[in-house]
């Protein structure tokens, strides 16, 4: 007598075409436990902490840059060191995290980056810019880190679960970047100092990390010695898997589209629309909106159509959404454009990190390769757009946000379903 998984399956191969049959999510798992609840709403609430942080240190960079009395050029060296720090906790983080495990990985980031927003805070006080940008360097280190581990924990909440989760994790650091923004910004309006600021931020992050962090499993992404030796896959050996790479290229492409979004949208509706910064920041407020609902609401869309067709219409509504932009000429269009691109750029990259999750039992080290691709796109891709904006104006520079999102379209196929629900990490424990 087949057990039910397997007349479930049965059903999708009858009523999924083939090439279709991977994408969905055959499995039912029981409801969380009491425990398994906490679980999750630990890692929604440290997502929202982390955006909140980000957002906080990135509101205060006119008055860091005023307190160190530097140039736009100068400061733009400074912030370097937040890219390298970054790049060096996504490369480290995996290995890390398939050694102890996400929950210890969390903790000691939480303690790098908020000694990382002291230091720069410190800086910022004293005037001392290198002491800024090695800040920045740590908390850049901590970020990095908290974003491989915080997705591995994600993954495995979804595996658990047997539905998408992802995707809403990612919204909750949208949730938190915006509360961040206003916290920000009122900072600024009170003339509050920054190292006050970042200095009080920097104890809020430790002491709530420190009691949220215990809500996690201990073991979310350790490898045991016979894990590690089958999988085989370490450091740059990872790449051989044409499935990471092709999960790479959907993230790389993806977070091109949305870290343009983020750094030159409004800049361009200001440039080419002919109207005032107030204007162009609504834009992007627009933007940031959709994308963020987006992703708390695109979990149902990925359980139902999967997530390979999830991916392909989300990169054919971000072309459609740049394409407006660029050669709408109206306003009102322009802003349905910004809508269509927050939506079409909402979960290709949570769904390449969730792909790469269950593409093999080194779960930490498949996250961190593709969560790397992805974070690259983020710092080096708008600085190339604003070089390319110089040349023929940010509009037409727009046109090369289209290449990253057709070519995550063409390869969707591989965020095809592989797996089958995982027992839970906290029941390893018991």
């Amino acid at each position: 007598m087949p057990d039910r998984l397997s007349c479930h399956e049965r059903v999708i191969r009858l009523t999924i075409p083939r090439h279709e049959q991977e994408t969905a999510v055959p499995t039912e798992s029981p409801p969380l436990k009491r425990g398994e609840r906490g679980w999750k709403t630990a890692t929604f609430v440290i997502f929202v902490g982390t955006g909140i942080t980000y957002a906080s240190w990135v509101t205060r960079t006119p008055a860091i840059r005023s307190s160190l009395g530097v140039g736009t050029g100068d400061m733009g060296l400074i912030i370097l060191g937040l890219s390298i720090g970054s790049m060096a906790g996504l490369l480290l983080a995996g290995p890390v995290v398939a050694r102890v495990g996400a929950r210890h990985v969390i903790t000691a980031a939480a303690t790098v980056a908020s000694l990382g927003l002291f230091t720069v805070g410190l800086g910022s006080g004293v005037a001392i810019a290198a002491l800024v940008g090695l800040g920045l360097a740590f908390t850049g280190a901590g970020f990095g880190m908290c974003e491989v581990a915080l997705n591995v924990e994600g993954a495995a909440i979804e595996k658990r679960m047997g539905r998408s989760f992802l995707p809403s994790l990612h919204g909750a650091f949208s949730l938190g970047t915006l509360a961040g923004a206003g916290l920000g910004a009122i900072a600024e309006l009170l003339d509050v100092p920054v190292p006050v600021h970042l200095g009080v931020l920097a104890v809020v992050v430790i002491v709530s990390s420190v009691s949220v962090v215990a809500l996690l499993p201990p073991a979310t992404g350790r490898e045991v010695g016979r894990t590690r030796r089958r999988s085989g896959t370490s450091g740059l050996t990872i790449w051989r898997d044409t499935r990471i790479v092709l999960l790479g290229l959907i993230a790389l492409g993806m977070a091109f589209a949305e870290g343009s979004a983020n750094d030159w949208l409004p800049l361009g509706i200001v440039d080419g629309y002919g109207v005032g910064s107030a204007t162009g920041a609504a834009f992007y407020v627009v933007f940031v909106a959709a994308m963020t609902s987006g992703r708390l609401l695109g979990g149902r869309v990925v359980d139902r159509y999967g997530r390979s067709a999830t991916v392909r219409w989300s990169a054919a509504l971000a072309v459609a959404g740049v394409l407006i932009v660029i050669l709408a000429g109206n306003l009102v269009l322009a802003a349905l454009g910004c809508v269509l691109w927050g939506a079409g750029v909402a979960l290709g990259f949570p769904l390449a990190l969730s792909a790469a999750a269950d593409s093999g039992a080194d779960a930490a080290r498949r996250v961190s390769a593709v969560s790397t691709l992805g974070y690259m796109a983020f710092l080096v891709g708008p600085p190339l757009l604003g070089l390319l904006g110089e040349q023929f104006g940010l509009l037409q520079a727009f046109y090369v946000v289209l290449a990253g999102a057709v070519l995550a379209g063409l390869v969707a196929s591989a965020t095809g379903e592989t797996r089958a629900t995982e027992e839970s990490p906290l029941a390893r424990v018991r």
